[in-house]
């Protein structure tokens, strides 16, 4: 994949089943992860309290860009999951603007939860179609 700068220190390249590549993306919030705790007293110490784990919870991931080329990989990409609805595996890797990978995330269960295209408006003032995709995931692998 040839990479053209967007225009910043950093972006993220995103690959769902490492057959759909979705492109390099602007923008990213979501990437995270919380895990429940109930509290449990110490018998033997008043002061000790112990934090059991529970539930992991993952935010849905969100992510953004001016519209590109591999836009339509991401329509592709819905078409395919609405066809055959299977969670499947993907990367969203942080790179430099030489494409060097500065971080990346592996995550399982990916699904697509939301996608908003451009508004198109022939009468409005100049500005760059953007569009936004957002992703479920059971985890980190």
């Amino acid at each position: 994949m040839s990479l053209t700068s967007p225009g910043l220190s950093v972006f993220f390249t995103v690959s769902i089943d490492a057959e759909f590549d979705l492109g390099a993306w602007n923008s990213i919030s979501g990437l995270g992860m919380n895990i429940q705790t109930r509290a449990r007293d110490d018998s033997a110490m008043t002061f000790f309290q112990h934090h059991l784990p529970s539930h992991i919870d993952y935010p849905h991931i969100t992510l953004s860009r001016f519209v590109v080329s591999s836009s339509t990989d991401v329509l592709n990409w819905l078409s395919a999951y609405h066809l055959l609805p299977i969670p499947t595996v993907g990367e969203i890797c942080c790179v430099d603007q030489s494409g060097s990978t500065i971080a990346s995330w592996q995550m399982i269960g990916i699904s697509p939860v939301k996608w908003v295209g451009p508004t198109l408006d022939a009468g409005a003032a100049l500005s760059a179609p953007t569009e936004k995709l957002e992703i479920a995931h059971m985890g980190f692998l």
